[in-house]
């Protein structure tokens, strides 16, 4: 991955799980990553950790729900890195997790605001700054929820639904111009989300055996691999990480 040297990144949603596993990965390979998470201390302390590492990393207050702040965030990379060259759209939510008719409206638009609208808007801020750049990689977080139905998680699978819609618009709008967008499906995951998953008791996923998820570090090297021309071919498409030949191709086999 040594062609990521001296790019420049943007996480989402990196004070822990998958966006700081990427974040991690990121900087390993050599890029220089801004970690946006609304828990800035927690961020603050990765980007910290990277830097002793002696990579380059900076943390930012972030919620993607507001398109200000995602911006700012953008023009935070191009400050500190003179440019922006990744951005990985990681920050997500499933809680409340209730079947349609116990769900809460607020808690289920929510995650609309996140999910969905937050892909939007790290979408809107980034690609300009891409352009500007003169191509990028957008990392979608995917799931494999947004191509099925999973009881108590309409939220959820109707938000990842339409952010594989985006990838695939962005792409068809931007591709062209040299941006690629992408989005990784990492399977189960071994994080915060899945212990949310675990308490509701709702539906197959939930019974799931934690030793059966995979680490936070195998999606985060997967993000980082899809950042490389290793990756090209899968423009526009979600990537599955449970599949043995990507497992290969990213290097955890």
């Amino acid at each position: 991955m040594q062609e990521l040297a001296g790019k420049a990144a943007l996480v989402t949603g990196a004070s822990r799980g998958i966006g700081a596993a990427a974040a991690r990965a990121l900087a390993a390979a050599g890029a220089g990553v801004v970690l946006a998470a609304r828990s800035l201390g927690q961020s603050e302390a990765v980007a910290a950790e990277i830097r002793a590492a002696g990579g380059h990393a900076e943390a930012v207050a972030c919620d993607v729900a507001d398109y200000a702040q995602v911006a700012a965030a953008v023009a935070r990379a191009q400050a500190a890195f003179g440019r922006l060259d990744i951005l990985v759209n990681n920050a997500g939510l499933i809680d409340p997790i209730a079947r349609l008719a116990d769900s809460d409206p607020a808690g289920w638009g929510q995650v609309v605001d996140v999910n969905l609208k937050g892909v939007y808007h790290g979408l809107r801020a980034a690609i300009p700054a891409m352009e500007a750049a003169g191509g990028g990689v957008i990392v979608n977080i995917s799931s494999g929820a947004a191509v099925s139905a999973l009881e108590g998680w309409s939220h959820y699978c109707a938000t990842k639904a339409a952010v594989l819609s985006l990838t695939r618009c962005a792409q068809k709008e931007y591709g062209p111009l040299g941006i690629r967008t992408v989005g990784l499906s990492p399977g189960t995951v071994a994080t915060g989300m899945q212990r949310q998953i675990r308490a509701s008791g709702i539906n197959p996923v939930s019974q799931i055996d934690w030793e059966a998820h995979i680490p936070a570090d195998w999606a985060g090297r997967a993000v980082a691999w899809l950042c490389t021309a290793d990756a090209a071919e899968f423009a526009g498409e979600d990537v599955s990480l449970r599949e043995p030949d990507i497992r290969k191709r990213v290097g955890l086999i």
